[in-house]
């Protein structure tokens, strides 16, 4: 009787005694982590809600689930960390999106003397020391020819770190009330690196009659090199001509200053604003240069850059024309603009020709709402004349 009375453990488990603690052990350690995993998830989801009462806009932690506020369509699952990062980037592409504009607005906007390019911004106060650059000229009275010697530049800022410097010859028009200048040389020294005080010892010249002298300026501007980024401009040296002794080598040190625009031309572009579409038209008509100004065989093009709100639209481009005194484009683009009365807009418009490796900066205009000259702006032309093209003239700088 005893041998037939074996307990229902033993029928249903015939295994060893090792092998049933065994499995014991392990079901007892599976029933913790899910005791665990409940915790933790029921710690989460209060943490959700309370988070929710408070008004905050949170990511959902590890169970990874994110709810659109005005949908009931689940976002997908997203890592919590990979979330944050997006977060981060975005927040500081807005700081930088800020600083931009910050520029921008001090540098590009109508009512300054002058509009500051995107390829060189100032970031240099006015006060802070900048630095002398040492350079020498020399006009050959016989030859007709301009040696224009740059030498080195001294004790620049902390941060240069590979300076040159880059030379332009500007003539004025023969019109006294007239200030639109010509390029009509340039020239960029080697890139010295690592140095605050850069040697070039480099040479150029050039060929002009000696009567020319008095409408004929230089200017040098000093900039630190940047390969990924805008090259940041250090300070300028502008010097005039026409006391430029025939055959006798004048030797300069001057002072790095504030840098100071040209004007190179002129840019026909029309607005015209459409509120009910949200949008505003930005047309480039017709592009002018000076009367000396010499005519090669380059295409040139304009790009449209718009920022509403400190927020960049994407730019446009015109398409290539051939380069000549009247350049006619005839083209319009259209950009979103939510509120003509409340957004701030900034419309930035930059010519280019193309060269052999690329594109060379002719010269930059801005406009907006944000004008405080006396005269009507052209954007409150515009807001008077609403779905009603209007057109005037703007300068370009360089």
């Amino acid at each position: 009787m005893a041998q037939n009375s074996l307990s229902s453990f033993q029928i249903f488990l015939p295994f060893s005694d090792t092998l049933k603690y065994t499995i014991l052990a392990v079901a007892i350690l599976l029933l913790l982590v899910a005791i665990l995993l409940l915790a933790y998830n029921v710690y989460k989801y209060l943490q959700y809600r309370r988070s929710l009462y408070k008004g905050e806009n949170v990511y959902l932690g590890e169970p990874y689930s994110e709810k659109k506020s005005s949908s009931n369509i689940l976002w997908k699952n997203v890592a919590p960390s990979f979330l944050e990062i997006i977060r981060k980037e975005k927040d500081s592409k807005i700081q930088l999106m800020q600083k931009e504009m910050e520029k921008l607005e001090e540098h590009l906007t109508p009512s300054q003397p002058s509009t500051e390019s995107l390829d060189d911004l100032d970031s240099n106060p006015d006060h802070v020391y900048r630095g002398k650059l040492k350079f020498s000229l020399l006009y050959d009275k016989k030859k007709m020819n301009l040696t224009i010697m740059v030498i080195e530049a001294l004790e620049l800022p902390e941060y240069s770190r590979d300076p040159f410097v880059k030379i332009r010859l500007f003539s004025k028009a023969d019109e006294q009330q007239s200030s639109v200048q010509t390029v009509l040389y340039e020239w960029e020294t080697k890139v010295v690196k690592n140095s605050r005080n850069p040697v070039f010892e480099q040479a150029f010249s050039c060929t002009f009659k000696e009567s020319h002298l008095t409408s004929i300026g230089l200017k040098f501007e000093v900039k630190d090199f940047d390969k990924y980024s805008r090259h940041t401009l250090i300070g300028e040296v502008r010097t005039a001509l026409k006391d430029l002794k025939a055959s006798k080598t004048l030797e300069y040190c001057e002072d790095l200053q504030e840098k100071t625009k040209d004007i190179i031309g002129e840019v026909l572009i029309s607005l015209k604003c459409l509120p009910t579409a949200q949008k505003i038209e930005v047309g480039i008509l017709k592009f002018k240069t000076s009367p000396l100004s010499t005519i090669s065989e380059r295409d040139v093009y304009a790009r449209i850059d718009v920022f509403t709100n400190q927020q960049k639209q994407k730019h446009q481009k015109s398409s290539l024309r051939a380069k000549s005194k009247v350049t006619v484009f005839n083209e319009t683009f259209l950009f979103s603009l939510p509120d003509p009365l409340k957004t701030h807009c900034l419309i930035l418009v930059s010519l280019y020709e193309t060269v052999v490796n690329g594109r060379k900066l002719i010269g930059q205009t801005s406009l907006g709402n944000q004008s405080t000259k006396t005269e009507v702006s052209h954007w409150d032309l515009m807001m008077q004349s609403l779905r009603q093209p209007v057109a005037k003239w703007h300068p370009l700088f360089i």
